[in-house]
């Protein structure tokens, strides 16, 4: 049995893995039934499409929704049996829904596509998987195929930020309305490719909606990020180390480990936490431990403790410390120990993974000092009147958006060399694990403003996209494009795809993107792609610094 997978920087030969396993490392079955939870999620929004029209949606139905895609973005669940639970959910979900309408006299009465019908226990589920209208290869048109899978990645991606806001309290219904939507017309085989073109760009509207939505999340919750150093050397108390993006999970980790001795410390995507004002209180929050998600396996098995992944991403684990990795949320990985959900109005257990530090050495020291950190929109704004200065007398002559995805790709030394050969009045914006490609460098400063302003996470691009905005008003200038700002990204998943997606519907134009093109582009998608948005893969450092300095 084989697999088609190509949602991520890393495809096999630039067009799909389609063996037994991934790069990434993902079975082939679980690549498959991660395909059939998102076949069957489709019906559960075929059927709660009717419900919202009723007013009978549930809160359960956007919460099952949210989860099932996000628990398929790479490297976030390996686990078989995680998602077959998932799948079984999903299809009881749907059922409840179709009854709920059946009961109130509100079911349509037609001949449903399969997605909405068919079912089965867990040992159909394999064989079902394999199906080919399951999967994306189900839909023969090159350039139909290519449009939604960009909807679908992008769809991933929103139903990530999506669920992070949720679980903090926050939603919007029309968001989760528009993935149900996009959901079923990735489906729908009388939209045409342009039908699906205005589709992507309606995708990156709702990206713009649910990164605006995640941050006022974060900031009333915790506090807008502030500048700050992180510290990233160690102390000698045994500790856990927090990796991914969500917060809420931070929080209350944090809470429950409070007085025990234990030490916490960030990793990867994680690092922003030390920007927020509402962790600093406490004082068994560390810092930074390491760098992006692929050097894990060097990483975990230094730091002696135990490690939780909140989100993705996760590399297969070396044998001499898989036992003590926890997941929770939407990741999944077999022989993990998984920490459940929260009951509602309830709190995450952590008490098993913090007894279990209790046992293990304080982390092996790997670097020492610290690092800066905490640009988000509100911090810059801050400093407006000192940016606007060194714009206006030429201290600053460039910005350049370096944000996104790190990977392991050797090609990616190309971000370090072009932080490193950037003139010295130029300034980097960032947010994402790419920074961990040159936030370490010793970059200098602009007149006490640090040469690489970090926004954040990943989702935190939407304060870089606020930042331009803002300098656009001041400037009083027209276009976004007029600023003195180059887009030079790099990604690797598909939360990377809803933030290409929400820069494009902002206008931002000639985007250069790398370390290659999307797999999932088709050739005709990708001319779209650079006749109406200039977006552009990268060359060499020196050419595109002649071209993006010119």
């Amino acid at each position: 049995m084989s697999m088609f997978c190509h949602q991520c920087q890393e495809a096999l030969k630039g067009i799909g893995c389609n063996a037994m396993a991934g790069v990434c490392g993902k079975t082939s079955v679980v690549a498959n039934l991660q395909d059939l939870l998102i076949y069957t999620l489709k019906g559960v929004a075929e059927f709660n499409q009717q419900a919202r029209k009723a007013g009978l949606n549930m809160a359960k139905t956007d919460r099952v929704i949210m989860d099932g895609l996000f628990s398929t973005i790479t490297n976030a669940n390996f686990d078989e049996d995680s998602i077959s639970k998932r799948i079984e959910s999903a299809l009881a979900e749907r059922e409840v829904i179709k009854q709920m309408l059946i009961a109130q006299n509100q079911y349509q009465d037609y001949p449903y596509p399969d997605y909405a019908t068919w079912t089965g226990e867990r040992a159909s589920f394999i064989a079902k998987s394999e199906e080919t209208q399951v999967g994306i290869l189900g839909t023969e048109n090159e350039d139909v195929r290519s449009l939604r899978s960009l909807i679908l990645f992008g769809l991933k991606g929103m139903a990530a930020y999506a669920e992070h806001a949720l679980n903090l309290g926050y939603k919007k219904d029309e968001i989760s309305d528009f993935i149900e939507k996009a959901l079923i017309a990735t489906e729908d085989n009388s939209l045409t490719a342009d039908d699906l073109v205005d589709l992507t760009m309606e995708t990156g509207k709702f990206g713009v909606d649910v990164m605006a939505l995640l941050d006022q999340a974060n900031t009333t919750s915790y506090g807008h990020p502030e500048m700050t150093e992180v510290n990233i050397g160690v102390r000698n108390n045994p500790a856990i180390l927090v990796s991914g993006h969500d917060l809420k999970d931070f929080e209350e980790l944090l809470e429950q480990t409070a007085g025990t001795g234990v030490d916490v410390y960030t990793h990867s995507e994680m690092l922003p936490a030390n920007y927020y004002p509402a962790f600093k209180k406490y004082d068994h929050f560390v810092g930074n431990y390491g760098n992006a998600w692929w050097k894990q396996k060097e990483e975990f098995e230094s730091f002696n403790g135990p490690v939780l992944f909140t989100t993705n991403c996760i590399v297969p684990p070396k044998a001499s410390y898989k036992d003590r990795i926890y997941t929770t949320g939407a990741t999944g990985y077999p022989g993990f120990k998984h920490i459940p959900d929260r009951d509602k109005g309830g709190k995450k257990d952590f008490s098993e993974i913090i007894e279990h530090a209790k046992t293990l050495p304080a982390p092996t020291q790997i670097e020492e000092g610290t690092i800066i950190g905490g640009f988000a929109h509100n911090q810059v704004t801050q400093l407006a009147d000192k940016v606007v200065d060194a714009v206006k007398t030429g201290a600053i002559k460039k910005f350049f958006v370096m944000a996104g995805c790190d990977g392991r790709m050797k090609s990616r030394d190309y971000y370090t060399n072009f932080a490193q050969t950037l003139p010295q009045d130029t300034v980097i914006l960032t947010a994402g694990c790419a920074k961990y490609r040159y936030n370490k460098l010793p970059l200098g400063d602009i007149g006490g403003i640090p040469r690489v302003l970090d926004a954040g996470q990943c989702n935190d691009s939407y304060s870089l996209a606020v930042v331009a905005m803002k300098l656009k008003e001041i400037f009083e200038l027209n276009d976004i494009n007029e600023l003195p700002i180059e887009y030079n990204l790099a990604w690797y998943e598909q939360k990377a795809v809803i933030v290409l997606l929400a820069l494009l519907y902002l206008g931002v134009k000639d985007i250069k993107l790398g370390p290659t093109l999307p797999a999932f582009l088709s050739p005709n998608v990708a001319k779209v792609l650079v006749e109406n948005f200039g977006i552009s893969t990268i060359s060499t450092v020196e050419e595109d610094m002649a071209a993006l300095l010119a």
